[in-house]
């Protein structure tokens, strides 16, 4: 079984998350500009106003960051932990479980399931 470090990628798309330039990445990703966010740490990070429907965040890392209000529904979440996040008001996968998403947030395990 393999293990996974969050990773502070050079990915500018990435960095733009990481500097909080949230409306920037949505604009830059809308205009079609693409981003390898796969393993990412977004440890304490906000955001609210991301557009995350078809992102890929396997294995992403989002210990007590702010993901309130965000639609994670059409993101792949596979592996990904959110010990401590905000997520009031966040929609997940349809596919992901409440006892996953409990567990990550309570626990910060790994969620799984089958997109």
């Amino acid at each position: 079984m393999s293990t996974y470090a969050p990773q502070i990628k050079d990915d500018p798309m990435y960095r733009l998350l990481r500097d909080g330039e949230v409306d920037a990445f949505n604009q830059r990703r809308a205009s079609g500009e693409t981003c390898d966010l796969t393993g990412c740490d977004f440890r304490t990070l906000d955001l609210r106003k991301l557009e995350a429907d078809g992102l890929d965040l396997r294995h992403g890392y989002f210990r007590q960051s702010d993901l309130r209000g965000v639609d994670l529904s059409g993101a792949n979440l596979e592996g990904a932990s959110i010990n401590a996040a905000k997520i009031s008001g966040a929609y997940f996968p349809r596919e992901l479980s409440a006892e996953e998403i409990s567990l990550s947030l309570s626990h910060g395990t790994r969620m799984r399931y089958s997109c």
